[in-house]
C-alpha cells in the first residue's frame, strides 16, 4: 500500500490517493486552486493509477473543494456517509463564510455506513462511523496494513472542533475513546489535517485525549 498525501487550499486539508497495485482511491479531494488539482491528475497519471473509488471523511467545505473536478475527471461520483449530505447544499454559503468560493458539489453517488467495506487492488479499508466533528464523520481503517484515515476526528496533538453545525464534543470524544482507541497504539493515524501520527502517540500525549487542554 502507498499513500501520497497533499495539503492543499487555504485550509491546508490534507488529501490522500492511496493504492494498491494498480487500483487506488482518493480520499477528501480538498484540491481547490487549477493547480492543485493538476497535481492529483498528475501523480495518478505517472503512476497508471485506476481510481476506483472517491471517498469523504466527512462534508466541510474544505475537504471537498476538488469534488467536482475529480468527478469530472474518473467518472463514478463519490461516497460518503448520509448525515452530511446537507453540508453539500450549504458549501457556497460556507465557502462564502470562509472567504473562499465554489459552486454546489454533484450529488454522491452512493453512501457508506458503519462496517461498511470499501475494495481496491488487494486492500480492505472497514467504515468506522466517528461523528461529533460532524454528524456524517466517518474514517477508514485498514486492518491488515494499520493505519486509519480519521478526517477531523483526531489530529496530532488535537481533535476536531466542534463549534460547526451539529458537532458535538462529548460525541467526538466518545468517537475517538470508543472507536479510534481501541483499534491498537500501532496503528498510523492519518488526519484530515496535519502530520500522520499513531493511535499510541495520541493516546499518551495528545492534550486533549489526557486531560491537560487548557
Amino acid at each position: 500500500m502507498i499513500i501520497k498525501t497533499f495539503t492543499f487550499n487555504p485550509f491546508q486539508t490534507n488529501c490522500y490517493i492511496c493504492h494498491d497495485g494498480s487500483e487506488a482511491v482518493i480520499v477528501d479531494p480538498s484540491c481547490y486552486e487549477t493547480w492543485e488539482i493538476e497535481q492529483v491528475l498528475a501523480y495518478v497519471a505517472e503512476n497508471d493509477l485506476t481510481i476506483r473509488h472517491l471517498l469523504l471523511t466527512h462534508g466541510h467545505v474544505d475537504h471537498i473543494f476538488g469534488c467536482e473536478a475529480m468527478v469530472q475527471h474518473y467518472g463514478g461520483g463519490f461516497q460518503m456517509h448520509r448525515a452530511d449530505t446537507p453540508l453539500l447544499v450549504q458549501a457556497p454559503m460556507h465557502g462564502q463564510m470562509f472567504g473562499t468560493s465554489m459552486e454546489e458539489p454533484p450529488p454522491p453517488t452512493g453512501f457508506l455506513d458503519e462496517g461498511d467495506l470499501v475494495t481496491f487492488g488487494d486492500a480492505e479499508w472497514r467504515v468506522l462511523q466517528a461523528p461529533g466533528h460532524s454528524p456524517g464523520s466517518i474514517c477508514f481503517f485498514d486492518a491488515h496494513n494499520k493505519f486509519v484515515h480519521s478526517g477531523d476526528v483526531l489530529f496530532y496533538d488535537s481533535i476536531g472542533r466542534t463549534d460547526l453545525w451539529k458537532g458535538s464534543l462529548p460525541v467526538l470524544m466518545r468517537s475517538i475513546f470508543d472507536t479510534l482507541i481501541p483499534l491498537g497504539d500501532d496503528v498510523r493515524l492519518y488526519p484530515g489535517h496535519g502530520r500522520a501520527s499513531t493511535i499510541g502517540r495520541e493516546r499518551v500525549h495528545n492534550p486533549f485525549l489526557t486531560g491537560r487542554a487548557v
